[in-house]
């Protein structure tokens, strides 16, 4: 640590009133010496990283961070405010600031003592004695470990050689450094009583500070609570895995974390809290009296070979809607490969057989090496058969999502009575949601032991999918196939001006979040209209204008870092090569740097875009029946040199206004910061480098 921290990298006096501010006014301290190569790109990533989620602490704590290729050797850089921060944390600003720079290629030693640093932050002495250490270079020594802080109350607190031990293997056991509390042992094979125990793991994004202090945390809440409690860190450093033994004999597992668990299948068949990396931060003693209660109904989670695909259905403390999110963009995410792959195949055969191939024989029956429209049927008849999974797999994977993997079943089973019934999309939502609260409604059945090895395997899915087949079939399906049915006649009846304002309604949701929610909404409603054998017109123009307005946001963001470099930073206009690539290709997400660093600006220009490109794409009657492919699917469009015009309109648009918004940035004459002596301050940052924080 002692080349990481100096006192040229402390500001006892901080005055930074934004988080923005108090980054940039640390990171100019790494720039000073060499630490940092290119200010605005680092302070780009470090606003990538905040977007990803807020990184205040209870206790007044900010610790932006983040990895980056700007950054030449691990550093760390304190700011101490007197008038605080707002970092996002949920009890008010944060007076302690601590930015930490990682190379992108950090190796693990600096890691592992950028983590030591992070669990340091949990303990109180610490932080106390940061808040009263009077000159820079003590302020450096104390965080370098070379002046010892005071211990925490032994209650909670923690000790250096526990600090240490933990930031080596990432487990700590309580079991000899507390007092047993009440209520916290178990029977243990009818011997004498035993201490609870929980597995825990943690991770996050970057895996450098949230990783840790959640695991301190959970550690001193464990020792307060009288638990044996063992934690797993999952960081940018690696991980040591549990000893599988240890897991064996756990009786609760607490799972902390905003990324995927690795090897989540080994915590399979306990009572487990799921939750986010910040609940183990700022309510670690609610947590483990959350897995307790769920051990003493018998709630467990079900046996699985692997991790499970889906990292999360919904976090404790999330609201109805979030999770609702979560839950479907669950199912859209795993149908939507299934629409890629049959939709291109299908078009694939028509390009090649023509439009009548839909009538061909089974090739089963009649298949010619050598003739073209044997093929052209082949690979129309298999993209059938892969768009017949859609609905099943959308219904099965919202409850997967609910659920985990007991609502399979009844999702699936929902999913194909969707289809029988012709209640489609609309069926297959009903369907997967109805699945995943029929399955947590049976898991909160408590049950005795001797069942709970049946529940996952036999039980569960014999009565879900009895009660949601009966759901479907006798309850809701025919009123959802009347709506089903209902919708497709409106679309079929769409023209002229109707038809010209829904093109431009989702081309502005194609362009709202690029590749969230919202676009996968517009997404899968244009998807759904061409999964049939014989699509309407209507439908396969929604999806040449859906699939027209995708593609503008990056096309239109390389555009005007082309034409106007100098209002981009380096990393935006290296972003800006792969744009086009990505646009062509029909990527939306290829716009999303541009958008992080500066939504204000670059969204609502990638709306106005994106909504010019799907009323013209209507207006021209372009249509389109491959669901994905962009410019290399041109030849199966119908109009394509129009559907060519209007891309290219939406992209001219979306261009000319990032480029005028962006240079109203610019500093009015007469009103530049001023320097020490009346002119302009060099330090002050170009109007043309605000974008990379704006975020």
């Amino acid at each position: 640590m002692s080349d990481m921290i100096t006192a040229d990298l402390v500001d006892l006096d901080l005055s930074a009133d934004t988080k923005q501010a108090a980054a940039r006014a640390l990171a100019e301290r790494m720039v000073a010496l060499g630490r940092v190569t290119d200010l605005e790109g680092f302070l780009a990533d470090v606003a990538a990283r905040e977007a990803q989620m807020p990184t205040g602490l209870d206790g007044g704590i900010g610790i932006p961070h983040c990895r980056s290729e700007h950054v030449t050797e691990p550093t760390l850089a304190f700011g101490r405010s007197t008038a605080g921060v707002d970092f996002g944390a949920a009890d008010g600003p944060a007076d302690l600031i601590f930015l930490i720079a990682a190379p992108a290629g950090a190796d693990d030693a600096h890691l592992t003592i950028l983590s030591a640093l992070a669990r340091q932050l949990m303990n109180a002495g610490f932080t106390a004695a940061l808040r009263s250490v009077g000159d820079a270079a003590g302020a450096a020594a104390l965080i370098r470990g070379e002046e010892p802080a005071p211990a925490e109350d032994s209650t909670e607190g923690t000790t250096e050689e526990t600090t240490e031990e933990s930031a080596d293997t990432g487990a700590v056991s309580a079991a000899a450094s507390a007092e047993t509390a009440p209520g916290s042992t178990v029977e243990d094979g009818g011997g004498p009583e035993r201490p609870f125990r929980i597995v825990a793991v943690t991770s996050c994004p970057t895996g450098i500070a949230h990783t840790y202090m959640a695991a301190e945390s959970l550690e001193n809440a464990g020792r307060a609570a009288g638990v044996d409690l063992v934690v797993e860190t999952q960081g940018s450093a690696g991980f040591t895995r549990l000893d599988p033994a240890v897991i064996a004999a756990a009786d609760g597992v607490i799972l902390a974390h905003d990324v995927a668990v690795r090897e989540k299948g080994r915590f399979a068949g306990k009572p487990t809290v799921d939750t986010g990396v910040k609940a183990a931060i700022n309510r670690p003693g609610e947590l483990i009296g959350e897995v307790r209660d769920k051990a003493a109904r018998g709630e467990v989670t079900s046996a699985s070979p692997g991790a499970t695909p889906v990292e999360r259905g919904g976090e404790s403390g999330e609201g109805y809607g979030t999770k609702l999110r979560k839950w479907l963009m669950s199912g859209v995410s795993y149908m939507v490969p299934f629409v890629a792959a049959g939709g291109l195949l299908i078009a694939l055969g028509f390009a090649i057989g023509g439009y009548e191939i839909n009538k061909a024989p089974s090739v089963m029956d009649h298949f010619v090496w050598t003739q073209a429209d044997s093929w052209a049927a082949l690979l129309f008849q298999i993209g059938g058969v892969a768009f017949a999974f859609l609905v099943p797999v959308l219904a099965g994977y919202i409850a997967y999502g609910m659920a985990d993997r007991p609502g399979l079943v009844p999702g699936f089973v929902g999913g194909s009575i969707a289809l029988t019934i012709n209640a489609g999309f609309l069926g297959g939502l009903a369907a997967g949601l109805i699945s995943g609260a029929v399955v947590l409604a049976i898991q909160r059945v408590p049950i005795p032991k001797s069942l709970r090895g049946i529940m996952p395997v036999v039980v569960i899915p014999l009565i879900s999918a009895a009660v949601v087949g009966f759901l479907m079939f006798v309850v809701i399906g025919k009123p959802i196939a009347s709506a089903q049915s209902g919708m497709t006649d409106w679309l079929n009846g769409l023209s002229g001006a109707n038809a010209v304002l829904l093109g431009a309604l989702l081309g502005l949701m194609m362009c709202f979040d690029l590749g969230g929610p919202v676009n996968k909404v517009a997404y899968t409603f244009a998807t759904a209209g061409i999964a049939v054998a014989s699509p309407s017109d209507s439908a396969m123009k929604i999806m040449a204008a859906v699939m027209a307005a995708g593609m503008v946001p990056p096309l239109a963001m390389a555009l005007a870092t082309t034409v106007r470099g100098r209002l981009f930073n380096a990393a935006e206009r290296e972003n800006g090569k792969a744009a086009w690539v990505l646009g062509a290709s029909f990527i939306s997400e290829g716009a999303i740097p541009f958008a992080a660093a500066d939504p204000l600006r670059v969204i609502p220009s990638s709306m106005v875009g994106g909504a010019v490109t799907g009323a013209l794409s209507m207006a021209f009657g372009a249509t389109l029946r491959a669901p994905h492919g962009g410019i290399f699917v041109v030849p199966l469009i119908g109009n394509p040199l129009l559907y060519l015009v209007a891309v290219a309109a939406g992209v001219c648009v979306s261009t000319a206004l990032v480029i005028v918004l962006k240079g109203l940035r610019k500093t009015a004459p007469g009103t530049a910061a001023q320097g020490p002596g009346g002119g302009a301050d060099p330090s002050s940052p170009t109007p043309g480098a605000k974008q990379a924080v704006a975020a």
